[in-house]
């Protein structure tokens, strides 16, 4: 199948909400922020897909303790479909697991990004939202994932690497690609002040050297809770649902259905797909 007949065998032709959350850094907590995240959206109403697109070190399933039989790799070398290794997460959401401990996956060439967002063609399940936990760092996958999202979330925490990272991965992908805007939260956070103060670190060195919107979305705050539902293998927003994390999240849930859902043919899947296949395919060279 080329990739135009796969565009027009698509079964989904609603507008989706595309987010991919992002960091630069890596344990800053974004694949927990993501998964608990798509939870409250699904406690929300919406039909929430998520992608582990860490495709070296997936770890959305043990975030989870699933066990899934099937990941990426075995849609790589075409033994089943992007459905068949699709398990079911809390809430009724939907994830698509990626592959750990493969070294192949970890550096995929253009040819083989593109062929997994093929298999996106194949979908039937109705999706409102897709959110994709990126990998950490600024590789072409990353880079990929991030330019053909509608939205952008860069999570940041309290410590200089964190910033600096989220700083450079904003740099890159306005410097090199022209994206322009992006949601900043703050994770791990000892107060509502500081969660902002960190957003006004990034926010003031970007104003001064990037063309780009930074929106502040919120803030996680540190909280034992979360701790616990980690060790649980489970999402705090279900095991504590009034812990201070889980308010949190719920807010910023809410506020990303107040962003506009796009309504021309543009925001259809199809087109997210189509998007990421032409940005996978180019080789164009990462300078921080």
């Amino acid at each position: 199948m080329d990739q135009a007949q796969g565009i027009r065998q698509m079964k989904d032709h609603k507008p989706v909400q595309v987010i991919a959350v992002t960091s630069g850094k890596g344990g800053v907590g974004k694949s927990n922020i993501t998964i608990n995240l798509a939870v409250s959206l699904a406690q929300q109403g919406q039909q929430v897909l998520v992608m582990d697109a860490d495709l070296g070190l997936a770890n959305l399933d043990v975030l989870l303790g699933l066990a899934p039989r099937y990941n990426m790799s075995h849609v790589l070398s075409g033994e089943c479909s992007l459905e068949d290794i699709m398990v079911d997460g809390p809430a009724g959401i939907k994830i698509i697991p990626a592959s750990s401990g493969v070294r192949s996956m970890a550096d995929l060439s253009a040819a083989e990004n593109a062929g997994i967002i093929q298999a996106f063609s194949e979908l039937t399940i109705p999706v409102d939202t897709l959110l994709i936990d990126t990998a950490a760092g600024v590789n072409e996958s990353v880079v990929s994932f991030v330019r053909a999202a509608r939205e952008v979330i860069v999570v940041v925490c309290d410590e200089p690497a964190s910033i600096t990272d989220a700083y450079a991965m904003i740099k890159v992908m306005n410097r090199d690609f022209d994206v322009q805007r992006f949601h900043v939260l703050a994770n791990q956070a000892h107060s509502i002040q500081q969660g902002r103060e960190l957003y006004s670190k990034l926010a003031r060195v970007a104003d001064k050297y990037l063309d780009v919107t930074l929106d502040f979305i919120g803030s996680i705050p540190f909280d034992d809770y979360l701790k616990k539902a980690v060790q649980k293998q489970k999402c705090v927003i279900e095991t504590y649902p009034r812990s201070p994390a889980s308010m949190a999240l719920r807010k910023i849930a809410q506020k990303t259905q107040n962003w506009p859902t796009p309504s021309s043919i543009e925001g259809h899947l199809e087109f997210f797909i189509e998007r990421l296949i032409t940005y996978s395919g180019q080789s164009e060279e990462l300078r921080l």
